[in-house]
């Protein structure tokens, strides 16, 4: 019954918020706020879903907010001018497709570094991840001169489109959230990184190529990090320079309310599902109860050491049981 419980924990409690919600505002259970709480943890998912990797294997990534906007920008400063040569008199513009594919080469890469310094330097992922929030920070100042890339109506429709009645960027975390649940799961890579995560020495005497999966999980976040930022770019029609501050802690937040454990080994992308909905439930909510945005960030964070608190102690609890 314990076991029952600390399953289903996430559900619940995000059963139990909405429940709670629903008597405190009579603005909260219409079709519109629905779809506008889907909308808003759309890119959290992404990134979410990337983290949750990493964190399996028992790593962090504190860079991805960065990468966002890196990947964003990227995308958007390709598209809107292309790559002007001027010793070569040369001009390259992009298609959206083509700018679309450079920015997620940009996070994948970007998350392939990371990978690199964890596994070829043995870097701590927490030192090599803070690292590189700083660097694609300032490259991403550096590509934008500090100005938003503004003009980007070809981009829109993924970001504030419609498709079959339900938002382009509900779609497409959608379709993160399938294919990296039957990966994780139902693929021999997803194996290996619960293996990793649960004891990286007996997977490493196992056979299992650890810093290839490592590598693997890194660059994968990164990509899917890019996937947020074209989403946030399309969404506002524009590359802000400071876009995704902050979004790295949403993102942990996500995992571990949703039950994977931040020592690796235990936890699915369906939970982290839940805990992107009940953080998303949660911002909205206070919103409509026209709560401070300072006492948002206190509740917020009051809600994360509570999951965390609450982990630990069930966990605590099924092994005596």
């Amino acid at each position: 019954m314990k076991q029952q419980l600390y399953k289903f924990q996430s559900l619940i409690a995000l059963l139990l918020m909405i429940l709670a919600m629903m008597v405190l505002s009579d603005k909260f259970l219409t079709v519109d706020n629905a779809w506008n709480v889907m909308r808003q943890i759309s890119v959290n998912v992404c990134i979410s879903v990337g983290m949750t990797l990493v964190i399996l294997t028992g790593g962090i990534d504190l860079s991805v907010g960065s990468v966002l906007a890196l990947s964003g920008a990227v995308a958007a400063g390709l598209l809107k001018n292309g790559i002007a040569i001027e010793g070569l008199d040369l001009f390259i513009g992009f298609t959206i497709l083509g700018a679309l594919a450079a920015g997620l080469l940009v996070g994948a890469g970007l998350g392939a570094v990371n990978g690199l310094a964890v596994t070829r330097f043995n870097v701590p992922p927490f030192v090599a991840t803070l690292a590189m929030l700083t660097i694609g920070r300032g490259l991403t100042m550096l590509w934008t001169g500090g100005f938003p890339i503004t003009g980007l109506e070809s981009l829109s429709f993924l970001g504030t489109g419609w498709l079959l009645s339900i938002p382009m960027p509900v779609w497409i975390s959608a379709l993160i959230v399938i294919l990296f649940s039957i990966l994780s799961k139902k693929t021999r890579f997803g194996r290996y990184v619960y293996a990793v995560g649960g004891n990286e020495r007996a997977a490493l005497l196992s056979g299992v190529n650890v810093p290839k999966i490592k590598f693997k999980v890194y660059t994968l976040a990164g990509m899917l990090a890019a996937v947020g930022g074209i989403i946030v770019t399309a969404r506002l029609d524009s590359a802000q320079p400071n876009a995704g501050m902050g979004y790295e802690l949403d993102s942990i937040a996500a995992v571990v309310i949703g039950g994977t454990s931040l020592s690796g080994g235990r936890g699915s992308v369906l939970g982290t599902v839940q805990g992107a909905l009940i953080i998303g439930v949660l911002n909205n909510g206070l919103v409509l109860l026209n709560v401070s945005p300072f006492w948002q960030q206190v509740i917020k964070g009051i809600v994360i050491l509570a999951a965390v608190i609450l982990d630990r102690s069930s966990r605590a609890k099924i092994i005596v049981y």
